[in-house]
Order: structure tokens, then C-alpha cells, then sequence
């Protein structure tokens, strides 16, 4: 093997480098952003936390395209269906499990069965991503309950 040559850097001589010494009595500290230890009044204290909580309400535009809403009957009607899809529980499971093995001896994957999802970041990936068939949007007082299957 042939060792390449490093190029040495060119340095110059006007410039002399100076190690700096933050110690007491030594060098001076360079300027920081204290803005995080500022003791703020109080309507600006409340302005920035309106501002954060303003940022988490805004709902994703891939579900803000689901706005109308249901009559009583239609709704009551959804809610049975989601009834159906519902995650399942370890026993359900295990029993899919046993009657799959029993079929198959093979340990090919199987399609599982669909499924409500809920979450608006988990909802939105769904939508945008073309996997969401159905999207419910649930609006009460507490806030918003959005899922999908």
C-alpha cells in the first residue's frame, strides 16, 4: 500500500491563534441569548402559552377535509358498524391464531382484518397515505375524536 501525502494546511503568519480562558478574572464570555431567563409579566406570559396551545388545535388540512356532520340516525347506525371493527382482544387472538394453525401448516402470513385506528397523527398518515376506507370524526366539548378503518 502506498500512503497518500496529506496536504498540509497553509497557515498564516499574521494571524496567531489564541487558546481563550474562560476562568475567573480571565477572558470575558461571549454574549448569550437570555431570553429563557427572563421573568416576563404576566398578559406576555399569557399571550406565548395562547400562542403554543393556538399551534396544537390547528387540525391537519388531510383531515380538516372531513367537516360534515352526521344526523342522529346515520351516526347510531356508524357506531354499530365500528362496534364490529374493533381492535382484538388476546383471547380473539389467540384463538385466530390456533384455527389459522390448524388450517395451514404453512407459516405464510395472513391479511389481518381491518381495523379502527384512532389518533389524529395516526389518522392523517392514514389519509394521506390512501389506507384510511372510512374516517369518523367525532366532535364533543372535550375536544376531537377522530378515527378511521
Amino acid at each position: 500500500m502506498v500512503k497518500k501525502q496529506e496536504a498540509k494546511k497553509v497557515v498564516n503568519p499574521l494571524f496567531e491563534k489564541r487558546s481563550k480562558n474562560f476562568g475567573t478574572g480571565q477572558d470575558i464570555q461571549p454574549k448569550r441569548d437570555l431570553n429563557c431567563f427572563v421573568k416576563w409579566p404576566r398578559y406576555i406570559q399569557l399571550q406565548q402559552q395562547m400562542a403554543i396551545l393556538y399551534k396544537q388545535l390547528k387540525v391537519p388540512p388531510a383531515i380538516n377535509q372531513f367537516t360534515q356532520a352526521l344526523d342522529q340516525q346515520t351516526s347510531t347506525q356508524l357506531l354499530k358498524l365500528a362496534h364490529k371493527y374493533s381492535p382484538e382482544t388476546k383471547q380473539e387472538k389467540e384463538q385466530r391464531l390456533l384455527a389459522r394453525e390448524e388450517k395451514t401448516s404453512s407459516k405464510l402470513p395472513t391479511k389481518r382484518s381491518p381495523v379502527l385506528r384512532a389518533g389524529v397523527n395516526t389518522v392523517t398518515t392514514l389519509v394521506e397515505n390512501k389506507n384510511a376506507h372510512l374516517v369518523r370524526n367525532m366532535t364533543n366539548l372535550q375536544g376531537t375524536r377522530i378515527e378511521a378503518s
